[in-house]
């Protein structure tokens, strides 16, 4: 049974993982990145709840006297 010749696989390796980088490198450098992205403001309309206008008070039922 013939011996398997591993002596190219190191060299095989590392160019496979020199051409992915390149060819990552390559594809990230097309996109268009947005260098000063501005923030805009949303305003939110104010509603007017009925519980809002109103004062109520809340009992807890620990703070009931016995």
């Amino acid at each position: 049974m013939p011996q398997l010749d591993t002596s190219t696989w190191l060299t095989m390796i590392l160019s496979m993982f020199l051409t992915l980088f390149i060819i990552f490198q390559l594809k990230i450098s097309k996109h268009n990145f947005y260098y000063n992205p501005e923030l805009t403001t949303t305003k939110t309309p104010k509603q007017n709840n009925p519980w809002e206008t109103t004062w109520t008070k809340i009992y807890l039922p620990l703070s009931l006297p016995l």
